[in-house]
């Protein structure tokens, strides 16, 4: 008999239902010569201190560091794990043969093995290592099972990985609690947690200590078009206001034309942090939440495994690429064009040398069904749109720079103009990104221009202010422990920095959550913002090993090794340890250090109007206009409107007559056509200050 283990029930069924082990029993499937089981994720989990001696129960400062000898595992203390254990354990002594069919990744191939080392298991070991779930996967990857012996390796970086986070988790929480936490609380440092932190403390200081100042700049109009002056800021309206009097007395002429033809690059594919970037500035979803809907749409078959750190597919992948469009029926008018000539096979696409454990994250040839969620829609329409972008022509746009003269001073202008869209066609009619619309000033139209000629101008003075740096967001934050706190758009460099990146993908959401668990960090809408707890706790930590983004990179990529290999696993906890023992001396050692405590603000209670509001809450996107009938409304800051707004018009506003409106009201409206009775309409031409506001046949409103 063989006997397979999964990570969850879910998956053993589908696999199962493939191996044709079709008869249910306690704990496992059975049948066709295959037993089917499965652990709930981590069934076990290392030693806690006072398992290894009683008296490391007491959390005592001179105890410190505690090193056990040898590292052991144990069963997690609940009676289902142990019921579940006790299955496993009497299917591995009665079996022949063991196919780990755990999830395939780090993570997965430690679960597994410190499940089949607690039930001393010595039976020959195969790994099932697959992409998707869907039928064809799974056979593929049982006609193709691996030595388990191929995957020691990884067990290796994930066991060293686990031991690493124990020993500075364990030790350096005990240590900063016992000597700054007045006994009031836990103070948590952990790996990657701490310089996660470090780097979200770093940006508040220079958020508070920023001061802002006035400037000005000298800008002119020439033929409808504005040039800005190449000269540095000015600091007084004075010295700006002589220069506009100098601009005056002079003409614009033109010294400089240029065009240039140029192409955007196509998008990458996704990996997790990709998706979890894109999805918290579409849609403002934090990192833990795309996670597990895109974990869900993999167990429903709809996509590739998530959990991977590459943005590139493996070549013997390309074959089945055509399939996997045919399928995409939702998309059929976007994927028509492709199918039309081969499917370009290019490099920034298909690269084995790019591809460690799994591929970038695609759809697979099963198209969701309307069942989904949908938070779960969005995600998956975000994958299925990057995908079929990635084999569109690159777009081709025009760069126009200009430059003028006045007098002695210089100005320049520029444009840019999208001449074929090629891979932007996908995206056509997504909703624009406001967080890109903001940060970028909208590309003016440039018209002809001739070297030499002059003419009349309009100078003009803008008056500006500095900005602080922008506070993180779960995008930034999620980019910025990518590429260990480097500040890097450009796509090629942020691949080559992924190895030094902190933490791994699979994880970076939940040391996210933790820093909001412990209070550490808020949010003030989108953006993160450190505590003063969070502040005080990183002001304790005096060794930069352990708030360095950079230095916890170094570690990530030898763990990398240590996959591949290349390492030691031994060598780095004899590095972990060493350095446990010279924090544990140096912060015995130092003063005491006085931490603000986030207290827990009280609830308040919710107004009756604000109940309303919350228990109301509707889905605006999935709610067709009543006007065009075509598109779907959308919720914009100041009002309700259709998504084509500047083609279809319709919108209602918040405020109406001077009547702030909740969202249940503008539901009313839109679907019943009328509110209830409202009172507080301030700004009523003939001072109606209460009624019922109605939606006309042309789709404005009265109120009655």
């Amino acid at each position: 008999m063989k006997l397979c283990i999964a990570e969850k029930p879910s998956v053993a069924r589908d696999i199962a239902k493939v191996l044709g082990a079709t008869t249910p029993k306690s704990g496992y499937m059975e049948g066709n010569g295959y037993c089917v089981t499965w652990t709930f994720g981590h069934l076990c989990t290392l030693k806690e201190p006072h398992d290894y001696a009683p008296e490391y129960k007491a959390w005592n400062l001179f105890l410190l560091p505690i090193i056990p000898k040898n590292f052991g595992i144990k069963l997690i203390n609940n009676n289902g794990v142990e019921k579940q254990f006790k299955v496993i354990e009497t299917l591995v002594k009665d079996c022949d043969e063991v196919i780990n069919c755990g999830d395939a990744g780090q993570e997965g191939e430690l679960i597994q093995r410190w499940v089949l080392q607690k039930a001393k298991c010595n039976k020959p070991m195969k790994r099932l290592w697959i992409s998707s779930l869907t039928e064809d996967s799974i056979k593929e990857g049982f006609e193709n099972l691996k030595p388990a012996e191929d995957y020691k390796n990884l067990y290796l970086a994930g066991n060293a990985r686990a031991i690493g986070d124990w020993l500075l988790g364990i030790n350096a929480t005990r240590l900063f609690t016992k000597k700054f936490g007045q006994n009031k609380a836990v103070l948590s440092i952990g790996r990657v947690q701490t310089p996660t932190l470090a780097m979200l403390v770093k940006r508040q200081k220079e958020i508070d200590a920023f001061v802002q100042e006035d400037y000005w700049e000298l800008k002119t109009k020439y033929r409808e078009v504005v040039f800005n002056a190449t000269i540095d800021r000015l600091k007084s309206l004075d010295r700006a206001e002589k220069g506009l009097d100098y601009l005056k007395q002079n003409l614009f002429e033109i010294i400089s034309f240029e065009i240039k033809e140029g192409k955007e690059k196509n998008p990458r594919l996704f990996d997790l942090t990709g998706l979890q970037v894109e999805a918290n500035k579409r849609y403002g979803f934090s990192a833990e939440n795309t996670l597990n809907y895109i974990q869900s749409l993999y167990e429903k078959k709809h996509t590739t495994y998530p959990r991977v750190d590459t943005t590139y597919l493996s070549e013997n992948l390309y074959p089945k690429i055509s399939g996997i469009l045919r399928s995409m029926n939702f998309y059929s008018e976007l994927i028509a064009p492709l199918l039309e000539a081969p499917i370009p096979k290019n490099k920034a696409v298909f690269d084995d040398s790019k591809v460690t454990d799994h591929h970038a994250i695609i759809p697979t040839e099963i198209s969701p069904s309307s069942n989904l969620s949908r938070e779960e829609k969005l995600i998956y329409d975000l994958v299925a749109k990057r995908f079929i972008a990635v084999f569109y022509p690159e777009c081709k746009i025009s760069n126009t720079l200009v430059e003028g003269q006045v007098g002695t001073i210089n100005f320049k202008a520029s444009g840019k103009q999208i001449l074929e869209p090629g891979w932007r066609a996908v995206y056509a009619k997504d909703q624009k990104d406001n967080s890109e619309k903001d940060e970028k000033d909208e590309e003016q139209l440039i018209p002809e221009f001739t070297v030499g000629e002059k003419g009349e101008h309009e100078p003009f003075i803008h008056q500006g202010r500095t900005s602080p740096p922008k506070p993180y967001t779960e995008a930034t934050l999620l980019r910025a422990m990518e590429t260990a706190g480097r500040q890097v758009e450009d796509e090629e460099l942020r691949e080559l920095l992924k190895n030094n990146g902190i933490g791994r993908p699979s994880t970076r959401a939940n040391i996210i959550e933790t820093l909001f668990k412990r209070k550490y960090i808020e949010k003030k809408r989108k953006n993160l913002i450190a505590t003063q707890t969070g502040i005080d706790l990183i002001d304790t930590i005096e060794d930069e090993l352990l708030k360095s983004a950079e230095l916890t990179g170094e570690w990530e990529q030898k763990l990398r090794k240590i996959e591949k290999g290349e390492y030691e696993a031994q060598d780095f906890k004899d590095e972990l340890i060493e350095m446990v023992s010279q924090l544990t001396k140096k912060v015995i050692d130092s003063k005491g250090k006085a931490i603000a405590w986030q207290e827990e603000k009280p609830k308040k209670k919710e107004t009756k109007e604000k109940k309303e509001t919350k228990k109301s809450e509707f889905n605006w996107e999935e709610t067709i206009c009543p006007k065009c009938k075509t598109n779907h409304l959308m919720k914009g800051k100041t009002a309700i409107g259709c998504k084509e707004f500047k083609e279809c018009g319709f919108k209602i506003p918040f405020q109406i007559f001077g009547k702030k409106l909740s969202e249940k009201q503008i539901q009313d409206l839109i679907v019943k056509g009328k509110t209830s009775k409202l009172k507080g309409f301030t700004e009523h031409p003939v001072k109606i200050e209460d009624g019922v506001l109605v939606l006309k046949e042309d789709y404005s409103i009265e109120l009655k």
